[in-house]
Formats: C-alpha cells, sequence, structure tokens
C-alpha cells in the first residue's frame, strides 16, 4: 500500500507495474517507512500511461445542458423551479440546468441539493461578489458543472466566519467541471481562488485566477484536459491535497495552456503530478534568484509520490527544485527549460530520462536521485555545483576516501545524450556509474577540489561515449577493468576555453575533436574507438567539423595543430573517491536541504 508521509518513495501500485514489466536498472532495495512497514523500490521507470492506472479516474460527467434551462438574472433574482431567494442569496434547489447573468454586486449563488444527476450552471456574463462568503458556492450536489459563456468575474470576501463551511471565490464540496468557451477571472480575497472538496476537472474557458493563497485547488484530484489558466497565488498554484486515499490527490494535465505565478509550489500534488501534454510556465518563489526562507522549499513542479512527464511544453522558473519529488521522476517526452535555485531535477528515490528534451539553464545540482537512469532524449546541464548527482538521500555527510559505496546509488546511462557544465562535479555517483550506451560530455569544475567524473564505487563502459574536460586535481577515469577502454591525457598547463583538441591514435589518425567551452587541464575519453594499451596524442588547435555534442564532434581538421600530452589506454585514474570540494554528498544549497 502507498502511504503519504515523508519517507516514502515509491507508491505500491506503480511498484507493483514496475516489478510485474519492467527491469530496474539497479538491485532493488527494502525501505522500511513510519508505519514500520516494508517496501521495495524500483526505478523510476513509470509512464504517464502507468501513472494514471494508479489513480482513481475522474467520474464521467454529462456536460451537455438540458434544453429546458431556468434563466436567473442576477440583477433582479427571483423565485422558480428549483430556485429559492432569500435577499441577495439565491439557492438553487434541483439537478438541471441553470443559466446566470448580470450582476451580483453583494451575494452569494448557493447550489444545495440532495437530488442525483447534474447541477449545469452557465455563466453568461456573470459577475458575482460577496463581503461575507463566497460568491458561487456548492453545498451539497451529486456533480456539478459549471459552463463559461462570454466574460464572467467572481470575487470573495476578505474574511471567512468560523462557521462558513465556504472558504474560497469559487467553493465546492461535489465534484466539479469547468469548460465552455467563455472567461472567467477569479479573485480570491481570503484564501483560495477555486476550491473543491472532492475532484476538480478543467475542460476548457480562459481562466484567471488571483489568490491569497492557493490559486486552484481539488482535494481528491485536480485534472487540467483544456482551456487556458493564468494563476497567481500567495501560495500554490494548482493543488491537490487528499492525504487519505492513496489513489487520489493528484495533479494531472493533459491539454490546455497553463501560466502559474506562486509564492510557493507552481503545481503540489498529495501524491502523483502528472503531465501528459499541454504547456506550461511556472515561476515558484519568485524564481531561481530568489532568496527565500530557510523552512521554505517553493517548486515549480511536486509531487510526493512521483511527478511523470510525458510531453508538453514546460517553462519552469523556482527558487527551490524547478522538479521534485519525495518519490520517483520519470521523463519519457516533451520539452522541459529549467532553471532552479536548488536542483533542476530531483527525487529523492529515482529518476529516469527516456526521451524528451530536459535543458537545465541553471541550478546548483542539475540532476539529482538516488539512482538516476538516462536511456534517451537530450539533456543539457549548467549547475554551479554537481552537474548529475546520483546520491543517498539518507547520507548526513560526504563518502570518505576509501570507504565502502553503496551498491544501491548510482547512474546508470543507456542511452541518449548528456551535455554538463558543472562548477563542481560534472558526473557523481556516490555508488556505482554504468554506461551502456549514448554519450555524454561534461565541461566539468575548474577548480581542483571537484572532478569531471566522481565514482565512489564501480565504474564500467561497455557502450557509448564520454568526453570529460575539467581540473586535473581529482581527474577519474573508468575503472581499469571497464568493458570499454578509455584514455585520460593530463596537460602541463591550463587550456583556455575554446581550445580544440584531437584525439589522435599511434598512426595521427584522429578518433574524435572536441572544442572545450572551459579552462580545463585534464581530458578524459572512453570509447569503442579505444584500444587498451594503445598509446594515443592530445593534440591542441585546429578546428571541430560536422555534428557536435557538447563541442564534441566526430572529426577536425587537425592542420597545423601541436601534440600536447599524450595518454596509454586503460591506464585508470582513480581521483580521490567520495568527492571533494563542494560535492560528493547528497545534494541541495547550504541551508536548503539537510
Amino acid at each position: 500500500m502507498r502511504r503519504i508521509n515523508a519517507k516514502i518513495l515509491v507508491p505500491a501500485a506503480l511498484v507493483a507495474a514496475l516489478l510485474a514489466g519492467c527491469t530496474a536498472t539497479a538491485d532493488a532495495a527494502d525501505t522500511t517507512d513510519s508505519t514500520g512497514s516494508t517496501t521495495t523500490t524500483s526505478d523510476a521507470n513509470v509512464t504517464v500511461e502507468q501513472a494514471m492506472a494508479a489513480n482513481t479516474a475522474p467520474d464521467d460527467v454529462d456536460l451537455t445542458a438540458s434544453g429546458d434551462e431556468v434563466a436567473i438574472d442576477l440583477d433582479d433574482p427571483t423565485a422558480s423551479d428549483g430556485v429559492t431567494v432569500d435577499g441577495s442569496t439565491v439557492t438553487i434547489t434541483a439537478a438541471g440546468t441553470y443559466r446566470l447573468s448580470g450582476t451580483l454586486a453583494d451575494g452569494s449563488v448557493v447550489v444545495n441539493t440532495a437530488d442525483d444527476g447534474v447541477v449545469h450552471l452557465i455563466l453568461d456574463d456573470a459577475s458575482l461578489t460577496s463581503s461575507t462568503t463566497s460568491p458561487l458556492q456548492v453545498l451539497d450536489a451529486d456533480q456539478v458543472v459549471v459552463e463559461l459563456v462570454g466574460d464572467n468575474h467572481l470575487s470573495d470576501t476578505t474574511s471567512y466566519a468560523d462557521t462558513d463551511e465556504a472558504s474560497a471565490a469559487l467553493f465546492s464540496t461535489a465534484d466539479l467541471t469547468i469548460t465552455g468557451d467563455g472567461a472567467l477571472s477569479v479573485q480570491g480575497n481570503a484564501n483560495d481562488g477555486i476550491a473543491v472538496k472532492d475532484g476538480l476537472v478543467v475542460a476548457g474557458g480562459t481562466i484567471t485566477v488571483d489568490a491569497v493563497d492557493d490559486g486552484i485547488r481539488g482535494k481528491d484530484y485536480l485534472v487540467v484536459s483544456g482551456g487556458s489558466l493564468d494563476v497567481a497565488a500567495g501560495g500554490d498554484g494548482l493543488k491537490s491535497d487528499n492525504d487519505q486515499d492513496e489513489t487520489l490527490g493528484y495533479v494531472e494535465i493533459t491539454g490546455g495552456s497553463v501560466k502559474v505565478t506562486a509564492g510557493d509550489d507552481g503545481i503540489a500534488a498529495r501524491t502523483d503530478a502528472i503531465v501528459a501534454d499541454g504547456t506550461l510556465t511556472i515561476v515558484a518563489g519568485g524564481g531561481h534568484g530568489t532568496t527565500v526562507a530557510e523552512d521554505a522549499s517553493p517548486k515549480g513542479i511536486s509531487g510526493t509520490v512521483s511527478v511523470v512527464v510525458g510531453d508538453g511544453q514546460l517553462l519552469i522558473d523556482a527558487a527551490d527544485d524547478a522538479i521534485g519529488s519525495d518519490g520517483v521522476v520519470s521523463i519519457a517526452g516533451g520539452d522541459l527549460t529549467l532553471a532552479a535555485g536548488d536542483d533542476g531535477v530531483h527525487a529523492d528515490n529515482a529518476l529516469q530520462i527516456t526521451d524528451g528534451s530536459v535543458d537545465v539553464t541553471t541550478s546548483y545540482e542539475g540532476v539529482e536521485a538516488g539512482l538516476i537512469t538516462i536511456a534517451g532524449g537530450s539533456v543539457n546541464v549548467t549547475s554551479s555545483d554537481d552537474g548529475v548527482n546520483a546520491s543517498d538521500p539518507n547520507a548526513t555527510g560526504q563518502q570518505a576516501p576509501g570507504g565502502t559505496a553503496s551498491t544501491t546509488v548510482g547512474l546508470t546511462i543507456t542511452g541518449g545524450t548528456i551535455v554538463v557544465d558543472s562548477g563542481g562535479d560534472g558526473l557523481d555517483a556516490n555508488g556505482f556509474l554504468t554506461m551502456t550506451g549514448g554519450t555524454a560530455v561534461v565541461n566539468g569544475p575548474t577548480n581542483d577540489g571537484n572532478g569531471a567524473l566522481d565514482v565512489d564505487g564501480t565504474f564500467d563502459v561497455s557502450g557509448g561515449t564520454i568526453l570529460a574536460a575539467g581540473a586535473s586535481g581529482m581527474a577519474m577515469t573508468p575503472g581499469a577493468d571497464s568493458s570499454q577502454s578509455f584514455v585520460a591525457f593530463t596537460f602541463s598547463s591550463t587550456q583556455a576555453a575554446g581550445t580544440v583538441v584531437h584525439i589522435l591514435d599511434a598512426d595521427g589518425t584522429e578518433i574524435a575533436a572536441f572544442e572545450s567551452s572551459k579552462d580545463f587541464t585534464s581530458l578524459v575519453y572512453a570509447s569503442a574507438d579505444i584500444v587498451s594499451g594503445d598509446t594515443y596524442s592530445a593534440a591542441t588547435g585546429g578546428s571541430v567539423s560536422g555534428d557536435t555534442v557538447g563541442g564534441l564532434a566526430a572529426a577536425g581538421d587537425s592542420g597545423g595543430s601541436t601534440v600536447a600530452t599524450t595518454g596509454t589506454a586503460g591506464q585508470a585514474l582513480a581521483g580521490m573517491g567520495g568527492g571533494g570540494g563542494q560535492g560528493g554528498g547528497p545534494g541541495g544549497r547550504p541551508g536548503t536541504r539537510p
């Protein structure tokens, strides 16, 4: 059973799917939660479809308005079938279709019916304001549809009475679906803009929310399948917070356009945050350059159990992590541009990227999790500390040189491209690093306290290509018994950014060319073209040609270049193990994560 607590690492429903049909990239590990139960954790090989299947789907709702609608003129409301009027309070007492138009300057429309069926509210150029409560509230109903026609507006009180069940400008205790081609502006002056105590689906409309606390909240679930949302919130932007049912408490984006500016998380899910499609623009906590309180951690997208991205365009700027989960993160597609004050993408347990484009433009650490698998796609990372960091989230300090490395923490690369520009370690694994395919290029640290490669455990390359350039003080290579060989070059003087290096075999045949983007004194190259025991030369000068990945090309023009140093393939450099300087331990800016 999936338990919602700080120590949960992966949802049980997803674990079952993984163990039944997926192969872990590392041995499974047993994790005991705070209840004393043990849950087996695996990798993050989770699809959007699996994540959706593990949750309770929204109920089917008939979105068709009935032909015998009841008109409610808010300028002068009168009682009719299914409608009562008491002063400035208009109460709908029966299922059916109701068209609201006009202005209710200081009052409330209340839905309160025990009928089965749908209460279909058509907001047709309607403006509702209340100085004492919520202007549109559903206290009892089976299902409710709000259809938007024309321009509509809701604004609530600045202070709710303790006895008032409502707490938002649009409030519902029943499942609510918002649809239509019209517009709705919502002013949440006391708490939330839109709050639903059951499930909320946004299927259409142009919706603008400005709220003191959370922008849009569906307790059981919040699904956005269409429409356009523009949310400004003092708290979380989009939120689902059911902590009693393991299949609820999720946020799901399957279409539409979402823009969020939030004081806290942009999207906050108590269980799963799922992005299947759509366009998302999120600024959380003021963005990556903002200093927040020590106990604050505004994330772009946060899912306690998982964050799963299958497609869509995501532009996220967060004061803390751009994407973060206490469990797992899976990215299987989409175009992600991330700026973070802390990690670009963070998962306590496991993180997998199988497709799509992930561009971390600025971060403290770029990609961090206990188990990291990169199997496809394009990953570009700029970080002030470690670029890709596989670390134990429960570790309390750095791995000591000569200590025992974890066998359940590590980085696996089977495909895709990875380009890292790091101030700390480039590829940092506090356990193992295994590469069977793909291309990884590191423009690593310029200080000798960090290394372009830093692996505490087994470092084996059996396929793919690695080029790592950086300082030589902690230079590291794959292990001496690595399945695929490698060659390391150490330069007698600093090579300036922009230097072109040609890797030549003993016959002078060029194997690869690389143009650095930073100063370096060490260069490590591993590929199927390297033969263990052979001598290789690094010649500087000339140019690169053809397609490049992070400055690495298959060939170049070495005319006029000069051999700067040589290296013997297969001679391993061990670095110092356990990291040094800023890197080596679990990530997080100082003061942001233990």
